[in-house]
């Protein structure tokens, strides 16, 4: 889930939602009632957070810092002279994710009673091990690259707004790559022929035209050798391109194991007057909505915890001498009835005879 789209999609008038004090909403407003509506669909959400960003990274951070800077610019000019669809474009490029945006979704997720982890470096590598051990259903992202990870099923859209009507997709990994005839290595070696957050695309190489050098060539490897020596020199690799650092980070990402005790969690009950303190006293949201929320999420909170007690007793198979004891029990049950039955039909029988001899 992502906290910068919370605070791109949540605004009002162009404009991010503000307390009064001047502060940013929006990121506190979308998760609150998004994760609402996923709870009152019995959802139960587990949020992760992404932890320190792996070295490799750091240059395509670099660069989406640049972007900013240069949105934050177009921004301020489409102000003075651009029309008001530019001035929202801009300025939505120019939003950022701060620690404190970060921290205080947290603080509410706890308030929730929602739990969540911090992984050590990539959230989607993280949610893949969880959604492979069984812990999760499934992880939930925008991004493609969660199925680099070997995550299982990855469901998209599902914080989006009602408003935007976008049906969730839920995508198989194992159907993916039967559909593709590719093997997982390869599809992490199409994923970063196409860019990722690793490393650049090439230019002039879109879905079609990788997904047909990887069938031709097999590997990245042999997909570099033969664009290298492409007498027509068709294709320019970047000048930095560490495909194989991007490969190895998808097939051995910084992650913890699925039972280590920090990827414990449980669901809780709200604390209401902690909800109503933080978004009604300190961030100004209106008192009635939240208390309203919160009373609906403490009752779906409760049916849920019935929904996982009985999700405990499974049936255990029964041994050969408990069917024959079962069957026996059931037959003399039977006998028994049938015997009751006869008795019955004597004793009605008698009483007519007598009532017929009185008269």
């Amino acid at each position: 889930m992502s906290i910068y789209s919370f605070l791109i999609a949540v605004r009002s008038e162009g404009q991010q939602l503000m307390s009064d004090t001047g502060e940013t909403t929006s990121h506190l407003m979308g998760m609150f009632y998004r994760t609402l509506r996923m709870v009152d669909n019995g959802i139960k959400p587990l949020y992760v957070f992404d932890g320190a960003p792996p070295k490799l990274k750091s240059g395509e951070l670099a660069k989406r810092f640049a972007r900013k800077n240069e949105a934050n610019e177009q921004a301020e000019e489409a102000k003075e002279t651009g029309t008001a669809e530019e001035v929202e474009k801009f300025s939505r490029r120019t939003v950022r994710v701060t620690r404190e945006h970060n921290e205080e979704c947290r603080r509410l997720l706890k308030l929730m009673g929602i739990p969540y982890i911090i992984a050590p470096t990539e959230a989607e590598a993280q949610c893949a091990v969880l959604a492979r051990a069984g812990k999760v259903y499934a992880a939930a992202s925008e991004d493609m690259d969660t199925l680099c990870f070997n995550a299982p099923i990855l469901l998209r859209h599902l914080t989006f707004s009602e408003q935007r009507k976008e049906p969730i997709q839920e995508i198989h990994l194992d159907k993916t790559l039967e559909g593709l005839g590719m093997d997982r290595t390869q599809f992490i070696d199409l994923c970063i022929l196409l860019g990722c957050d690793y490393v650049d695309p090439i230019p002039k190489v879109g879905p079609n035209t990788a997904l047909k050098l990887i069938r031709e060539h097999g590997t990245l490897e042999k997909v570099v050798e033969f664009i290298e020596n492409d007498p027509k020199k068709r294709y320019s690799l970047p000048e930095d391109w560490p495909y194989k650092d991007a490969r190895e980070l998808f097939l051995h990402p910084d992650v913890r194991s699925a039972d280590d005790p920090e990827c414990d969690f449980k669901w809780e009950a709200p604390d209401v007057e902690g909800l109503v303190q933080f978004l009604v006293n300190e961030k100004g949201f209106n008192e009635d909505r939240v208390r309203n929320a919160a009373q609906k999420l403490q009752k779906n909170v409760k049916t849920a915890q019935q929904s996982r007690l009985e999700g405990f007793f499974k049936a255990v198979p029964k041994t050969e001498e408990e069917k024959k004891s079962l069957k026996r029990k059931h037959d003399e049950k039977v006998a028994e009835a049938k015997k009751k039955k006869k008795e019955d039909v004597k004793t009605k029988k008698e009483s007519k005879a007598k009532a017929h001899i009185s008269r």
